[in-house]
């Protein structure tokens, strides 16, 4: 058992039933926390008008009515009287639309009964973390000497005032579990973020696994992220390790998330709630210990209005938001991005005095970049390979630009951009495309995509197309 430390200040615990506040204590106890424990919202306010606290555990119920009306009077009251202090909401599993309206008062996280003391302990010292990085912060921001000083982030290539504040968020975050939301159009270098997060953190010497949940169907979803054992269904002639798992200690970049459709969703969230799952085909319960960290190039809350993504998982993993701006926005990191991947080519290609002229420079932050970075880098690769010089000036670009406008422009149906769809995207649009021209039969659809019909019909579940 750990010793409850003595110099910091106490957490409160507020429910009406003597055995929850009991074991609360206990736990947090065990966890080096001080407690205090109350059974009415009423003793609460009082207690917290007279004493310094931490962090504040309040149930949603405190009467036979379980509306949840006396939690969120009381998450009002305490947020009115003190808006630093971190709250959590305490709610059964089939209430959790009571943690969302607590959500939108300004409650810090929420956890479910029957809670699971690990994850509980973990969402309490997120909580803690998060607010000592927010009282402690210094408003001044920080030059990308300091942030290099600081942190590792080589592996981005920025000047952007806008940009470095993000990585100075990125840089205090880090530390603590909170899970964080990476938003941004493709190309925008989400995956960079998300990487740059797992080497800041005390994870650093774990696995960071990466899952485009765009590519996994749902009848894949548990094999995938969960595992299987032999036998569980047909073709299970062995053992799966599930990606959770394999992250176990370490961070689960969940990318594409904006994807995942709704039956999924719920299986994510539970996961995510209580960090337990079970191997499909096994009724043992395991725990996991991960980080995670989430992207989409999609309004997620727009897609909650359209009722397409379920609002508690949006508030699971959007502890902390990061969306990251398009590179028509940050013009002058052009010239940096650009130099980054021209001495990577030389090195790669052995064109040591491979160089890019000035004017080529300015040429390029002159386009609006649909693909942002990844078309940036794929315009330079090509150029590169096109050049029997030394120096990328205009006239090589402009060659990449018109060969690009050419295609685009002797084809009836045109690829788009570089850079500009995913290959899910891609994929998606021409079983539209083929569902169209042969008036929804399946089997010539099939055939002239080159895939048989189950494996279209995977994909038609996958991308929520109905024939």
């Amino acid at each position: 058992m750990t010793s409850p430390r003595t110099d910091t200040a106490p957490i409160l615990i507020a429910d009406d039933d003597d055995a929850v506040r009991a074991s609360l204590a206990l736990l947090l106890k065990q966890g080096g926390y001080r407690t205090h424990a109350v059974a009415t919202p009423d003793a609460a306010v009082q207690w917290l008008a007279q004493h310094p606290c931490a962090l504040v555990l309040q149930d949603m119920n405190f009467s036979r009515r379980t509306s949840g009306d006396e939690g969120l009077e009381l998450l009002r009251r305490i947020r009115e009287a003190h808006p630093l202090l971190p709250v959590i909401l305490i709610t059964a599993w089939g209430s959790i639309s009571l943690a969302v309206a607590g959500m939108w008062l300004g409650a810090a996280d929420f956890v479910t009964k029957p809670w699971t003391n690990a994850a509980l302990l973990q969402t309490v010292q997120t909580a803690l973390r998060l607010a000592g990085t927010a009282s402690g912060q210094d408003s001044t921001p920080l030059s990308r000497e300091d942030l290099d000083a600081s942190y590792d982030f080589d592996a981005i290539v920025t000047a952007d005032a806008r940009m470095l504040k993000l990585l100075q968020l990125v840089g205090r975050v880090a530390a603590t579990d909170a899970s964080v939301l990476i938003t941004g159009e493709s190309g925008t270098g989400k995956e960079l973020i998300a990487d740059a997060l797992h080497r800041n953190s005390h994870r650093r010497k774990k696995p960071f696994v990466k899952v485009n949940l765009g590519g996994i169907s749902a009848s894949l979803f548990e094999s995938e992220m969960f595992g299987h054992v032999r036998g569980a269904f047909t073709d299970a002639r062995h053992d799966r390790q599930g990606r959770f798992d394999l992250a176990d200690g370490g961070t689960i970049f969940l990318d594409e998330i904006g994807d995942l459709d709704a039956s999924s969703q719920v299986k994510l969230l539970r996961v995510l709630q209580d960090r337990t799952y079970e191997v499909l085909g096994s009724s043992q319960q395991r725990t996991v210990d991960v980080r995670v960290v989430a992207a989409t190039n999609r309004s997620l809350p727009d897609m909650v209005r359209r009722g397409e993504f379920r609002e508690d998982l949006l508030y699971r993993i959007n502890l902390i938001a990061v969306h990251l701006p398009a590179l028509r926005e940050r013009p002058g990191d052009i010239a940096l991005l650009a130099q980054r991947f021209v001495q990577a080519l030389a090195q790669h290609q052995g064109r040591e005095s491979l160089t890019i002229s000035p004017a080529a420079v300015k040429w390029l932050q002159g386009l609006p970049w649909p693909g942002n970075i990844r078309q940036l880098k794929q315009w330079i690769e090509r150029a590169a390979l096109v050049t029997p010089g030394q120096v990328l000036d205009v006239d090589d670009f402009r060659a990449t630009s018109e060969m690009e406008g050419a295609s685009a422009r002797h084809s009836p149906d045109p690829l788009p951009p570089v850079g500009s769809m995913t290959m899910e995207e891609i994929e998606r649009a021409m079983i539209l495309k083929s569902l169209r021209h042969h008036g929804g039969n399946v089997s010539r659809v099939a055939e002239s995509l080159g895939v048989s019909r189950a494996a279209l019909y995977r994909r038609l579940e996958k991308y929520g197309i109905s024939v």
